[in-house]
C-alpha cells in the first residue's frame, strides 16, 4: 500500500470517528449556552482551561513522548509504556500534595476536588488511548472518540440539566466520561500486559522525558495565547463579553475538527516516512493539500456563520449571545493559522526538535499578551480577536521559516497570500450586525452573501488541483 492511501485510510477512520464525536460536541454548546448565562458560562470556560493548562505539566507531555517513540521500531513498547505511566503517577501524586495552592485562586476556588480529579482522570485516558495508537489500533481510537463524547453528553444532561448541577456537574461529567473511556480502551486493547515496573528502561526514560518536557511549556504558551483574552476582556471590560466570546470561539472548532483528524493520521505517517529518500516531496503534496483543505472549510463555515449561530448557540437563556456571529469569522481564520502552525509543530515532534516548538511558541504568546493589552480597552471583543489573528501569524512566518531548516519541503507563498485575503474579504462582508436582524432589507443579505459565494468560489478554483492530485496518488496501486 502506498504512502498515500495509508495516510488518507487512516484518515478516513479517525474522520468516521470524529465525526459524531464532533456532532455530540457542538450540541454541548447548544446544552451549556441554553443552562448557563455568559458570565457563568465563562466560569466553566476557566475551569476547562485550567484543567488543559495543567494537564501537560501533570502528565510532563509524556503523551506526545509515547506516539513517537511508541511508533519508532527501535523502541520496546513495554518500555515505552511502563515508563510512561510511571512518568504520570509521580505527576498525580506531586500535582496533589501541591493542590491546596489552587484555593488562592478566586475562580476555581470552589471548584478545586473536582478540578484535581478531572485533570487525573484526563492524563490517564490521554496515556491509554495514544498508547492504543501507537500499537495500530487505530479503530479502536476512533471507536472511542464517539463512545467518550456519548458518555459525555449523556453525562452532561444528567448531571446539568437534570440534577440543576451547573459548573460542577460538568466537571463530574468530563471525569466520568473519561474515566469509561480511559477504562475501555485499557481492556480491550489489553494494556495491562505491557505496563510492569520491572519494564522500566531509565535510560529510555531519560530520552523520552528530554524529548516531551519542552513541549510542557510549548503546551502551557498555546493555552495562554488561546485564553488570554477570555481574562483580559473579563477584567479590561466585563464578564459578559468574555462569555460571549468564548460562545464565538466554538464555531471556529470546526476547522481545528478537519486539522484534528488529518493530524492524527499525518503523525503517524510522518514518523514512518522520516527516514525516506522522497520524504520532502511526501510534505510537498500532503502540506498543499492540507492547507486546500482548511482553506474549502473555512471558507464554508464563514458562508454559513448565521445559520450555524442559530443552530449551536442557544440564545434562550441569555439573549446576548445573538452577537456571537459578528466575531466567528475572523476566529476561523485564526484557527486556520493555529491548524498551519501544527503541521509545522509536526516536523519538530518527528526531528526530535521540540526546543523549537517551545521557542516559537513563546513568540506568539508573548505578542498575543502585548496586543491583548494594548487592543482590548479600547476595542473589546474585536481587540481580541485582531490580537489572537496577528499572533498566530506572526508564529505561521516564524515556523514556516525555521520548521524547513529539518525538512526543508517546497512551500507555494502566492496560494496561502490569495486565499487568507479572499478569507478576510469574506469575513468583513459577514460583519454586519444586521444580518441577524429581523427587517433587515434584503439587499444587504444579497450583497454579503453574494461576496461570500463568490469568494468561496475562487478558492474552491485555486485549490483544487492540489485536492485531485492527492487523490489520484491515493487511487494508485504503488
Amino acid at each position: 500500500m502506498n504512502k498515500y492511501k495509508t495516510l488518507a485510510l487512516n484518515t478516513l477512520v479517525f474522520a468516521i470517528g470524529s465525526f459524531g464525536s464532533k456532532v455530540l460536541s457542538f450540541l454541548l454548546t447548544k446544552l451549556y449556552t441554553a443552562n448557563f448565562e455568559r458570565a457563568l458560562f465563562n466560569t466553566k470556560e476557566i475551569l476547562e482551561m485550567t484543567a488543559n493548562f495543567l494537564i501537560p505539566v501533570v502528565s510532563f507531555s509524556i503523551t506526545d513522548a509515547i506516539i513517537r517513540y511508541g511508533l519508532d521500531k527501535n523502541y520496546e513498547k513495554r518500555a515505552v509504556f511502563s515508563n510512561a505511566v510511571a512518568v504520570l503517577l509521580a505527576g498525580a501524586g506531586g500535582f496533589i500534595l501541591l493542590s491546596p495552592f489552587m484555593l488562592l485562586f478566586d475562580d476555581v476556588r470552589g471548584y478545586v476536588p473536582l478540578l484535581v480529579g478531572y485533570i487525573i482522570i484526563s492524563c490517564f485516558r490521554q496515556i491509554s488511548t495514544q498508547f492504543a495508537r501507537a500499537r495500530g489500533f487505530v479503530k479502536l481510537y476512533a471507536l472511542d472518540g464517539i463512545c467518550c463524547t456519548f458518555t459525555l453528553f449523556i453525562f452532561n444532561v444528567i448531571f446539568i440539566s437534570w440534577m440543576g448541577l451547573g459548573v460542577k456537574g460538568f466537571l463530574l461529567s468530563v471525569m466520568f466520561s473519561d474515566l469509561c473511556s480511559g477504562a475501555f480502551v485499557w481492556w480491550i486493547a489489553r494494556h495491562g500486559r505491557f505496563f510492569s515496573f520491572r519494564f522500566i528502561d531509565r535510560e529510555l526514560m531519560e530520552v523520552m522525558l528530554r524529548f516531551s518536557i519542552p513541549l510542557i511549556p510549548a503546551a502551557l504558551l498555546w493555552i495562554i495565547t488561546g485564553f488570554s483574552d477570555r481574562i483580559f476582556l473579563k477584567h479590561l471590560v466585563s464578564a459578559d463579553d468574555a462569555g460571549l466570546y468564548g460562545a464565538a470561539t466554538k464555531i471556529p472548532n470546526l476547522i481545528s475538527m478537519v486539522s484534528t483528524v488529518f493530524y492524527q493520521a499525518w503523525n503517524m505517517s510522518a514518523i514512518a516516512e522520516n527516514d525516506s529518500r522522497e520524504r520532502n516531496a511526501f510534505y510537498t503534496k500532503v502540506y498543499e493539500a492540507y492547507q486546500a483543505m482548511l482553506y474549502l472549510a473555512a471558507g464554508c463555515i464563514i458562508l454559513l456563520d448565521i445559520p450555524l449561530s442559530r443552530l449551536l448557540i442557544d440564545t434562550s437563556k441569555d439573549p446576548g449571545y445573538v452577537g456571537a456571529f459578528l466575531y466567528t469569522p475572523a476566529l476561523v481564520i485564526a484557527v486556520l493559522l493555529m491548524c498551519l502552525n501544527q503541521f509545522f509543530a509536526s516536523i519538530y515532534t518527528v526531528t526530535k526538535h521540540t526546543k523549537n516548538s517551545l521557542w516559537t511558541s513563546l513568540v506568539a504568546a508573548v505578542l498575543n499578551l502585548f496586543l491583548n493589552a494594548v487592543l482590548i480597552s479600547g476595542y473589546g471583543i474585536n481587540g481580541a480577536v485582531i490580537a489572537t489573528v496577528l499572533s498566530y501569524l506572526v508564529c505561521y512566518f516564524v515556523r514556516l521559516i525555521d520548521a524547513r531548516r529539518f525538512v526543508p519541503f517546497r512551500v507555494y507563498h502566492w496560494r496561502f497570500i490569495i486565499n487568507i485575503g479572499i478569507l478576510f474579504l469574506m469575513s468583513w462582508f459577514m460583519h454586519n450586525p444586521a444580518l441577524n436582524q429581523s427587517g433587515t432589507p434584503f439587499r444587504t443579505h444579497l450583497i454579503a452573501y453574494s461576496g461570500c459565494l463568490l469568494g468561496l468560489a475562487a478558492i474552491t478554483v485555486i485549490n483544487a488541483k492540489p485536492l485531485l492530485n492527492t487523490v489520484r496518488k491515493v487511487l494508485r496501486r504503488r
